[in-house]
């Protein structure tokens, strides 16, 4: 989830002093003759390094989403997120219980997926579509949904829309937690094979039936 990223910028005051400095030396010294000119510069970069030392970068906080070290995979994590977040708010407005279920399981898949992710930058491949199609479009439906339910539209049209969504409602969520078992395929194969392995030296060993 968010975290505080923590940089270190240096202060602007060393280059002013060297600056000023600079500037005043060329204004009393003959700086057209070359000692003079050296001795503004020498003077310049001692007044930058002794401001310097006065004045350390400053370390300044910033809270991003995510950090997971992949500048397009925190970009997607954050818009899954919103996504959630507005899928989640939507789901407070709706009064209809199995539709809120269904929406709830979307969610809870929606926020695992980001988990995964967010831990194994790697995966991100496995979920661009969820990302890009089945996520925004789940939303964007069910924001058509509770437009019509917060205007009281009636009509076939409105009607069959709403007959629509209800009905395939449970089918999406579906959907988002096959997503997220997919996450975990590679995983569950390795482990299937480490227990037929184990099993084999068990039986080897005489120690399993």
């Amino acid at each position: 989830m968010s975290k505080i990223i923590r940089t270190r910028k240096p202060s602007v005051l060393p280059y002013y002093a060297a600056a000023l400095v600079f500037v005043v030396l060329c204004a009393v010294l003959p700086v057209y003759r070359l000692w003079a000119l050296a001795a503004a510069l020498a003077a310049a970069a001692a007044a930058f390094l002794a401001a310097k030392k006065v004045c350390p970068p400053r370390v300044v906080e910033t809270e991003v989403p995510f950090h997971t070290g992949v500048e397009d995979v925190d970009a997607m994590l954050a818009d899954i997120q919103q996504k959630l977040d507005a899928l989640h708010s939507l789901n407070e407005s709706l009064p209809d219980p199995q539709l809120s279920a269904a929406m709830t399981r979307m969610e809870k898949a929606g926020r695992s997926i980001v988990e995964v992710v967010e831990a194994n930058p790697a995966k991100a491949k496995q979920v661009r579509r969820f990302a890009n199609y089945y996520l925004p479009d789940a939303v964007n439906v069910l924001q058509q949904y509770a437009q019509l339910a917060r205007q009281g539209v009636r009509g076939e049209n409105a009607a069959a829309i709403r007959a629509e969504v209800e009905h395939n409602a449970s089918s999406i969520a579906t959907a988002f937690e096959n997503q997220l078992d997919a996450l975990y395929a590679a995983e569950s194969m390795d482990l299937s094979a480490d227990l037929t392995v184990l099993q084999n030296m068990l039986k080897g060993q005489g120690l399993s039936k």
